[in-house]
């Protein structure tokens, strides 16, 4: 769903009424449908996110949703810049019940590139940025005896994608690190569940397209079509599809589900 053509859905009735939602990479994509949906529902949201400038044009366009979320500008690859901003998402808002984290992504290459640090600025932009964010919250969630997180993930993190090597071995990393929390701190009363995203309409999608077209010597179009033909259910995914899943999963309704993957990407996985 695109901004422009946002609507006000019903509420689910989650019972996230006055939660304190922090949700990294929220200013736009996926992040950005999160924090709505989680507004529409009556949270206390939080974005959180490197760019000022994108910060304060999703904070406007929630307003006009009529969702007042608080805007974090903080760099999460770096650990002790994420801890200081937390600090201040709970100073203003109070403990953090739910942790969305959806900050960073890892660009698409093809498998011939000559750049050898795409492997180091892949695990910096999607699995450092999403460790610290578990790093500053988790602790504090099980100190206090309990909460809940839901890391955005990609269907690269399960199924090998020759464009994406370094964003899939970011993605295996923080299945593997949110499974492990799971274990850990759910005797603590924190439950950790990851979405893995197939195809979504974003603009992380669309570069990838670009990679793929370029790579391949096709049009835009014919990588579009072709790797429609491979989703069975024939369309790409929504934003605020993946958003809604990441609502229930907060809610007390999913209380017995934790350190599961749950892939969104019209059966394009179903088998694997």
């Amino acid at each position: 769903m695109s901004r422009k053509s946002c609507r006000r859905e019903g509420k689910m009735d989650l019972g996230l009424e006055g939660k304190v939602v922090l949700v990294t990479g929220g200013s736009r994509g996926i992040g950005w449908e999160c924090a709505r949906v989680f507004g529409l529902e009556g949270a206390r949201v939080a974005l959180a996110s490197r760019g000022e400038e994108g910060l304060r044009e999703a904070r406007r366009q929630l307003a006009e949703l009529g969702v007042d979320a608080t805007a974090i500008p903080v760099d999460f690859r770096d650990g002790e810049k994420v801890r200081k901003a937390v600090d201040a998402v709970e100073t203003a808002l109070g403990p953090i019940d739910v942790l969305v984290n959806s900050a960073g992504s890892a660009k698409h290459y093809p498998p011939e590139h000559d750049d050898h640090g795409r492997w180091r600025t892949g695990m910096e932009d999607k699995y450092l940025s999403s460790v610290h964010a578990l790093d500053a919250v988790v602790p504090r969630m099980g100190h206090r005896g309990g909460g809940v997180v839901v890391n955005i993930a990609g269907a690269g993190g399960k199924v090998s994608n020759p464009m994406h090597m370094p964003g899939g071995a970011a993605n295996a990393a923080i299945i593997l690190v949110a499974s492990a929390m799971a274990k850990a701190w759910g005797p603590r009363g924190v439950r950790v569940n990851t979405i893995n995203p197939g195809a979504i309409e974003t603009e992380r999608l669309a570069a990838a397209l670009r990679v793929k077209a370029e790579t391949s010597g096709k049009t835009m179009e014919q990588v579009r079509s072709q790797a429609l033909s491979a989703i069975p259910l024939g369309r790409y995914g929504r934003g605020e599809e993946i958003a809604w899943l990441c609502a229930f999963l907060a809610s007390d309704r999913a209380g017995y589900i934790s350190g599961a993957t749950i892939a969104i990407d019209g059966g394009a996985t179903c088998l694997a």
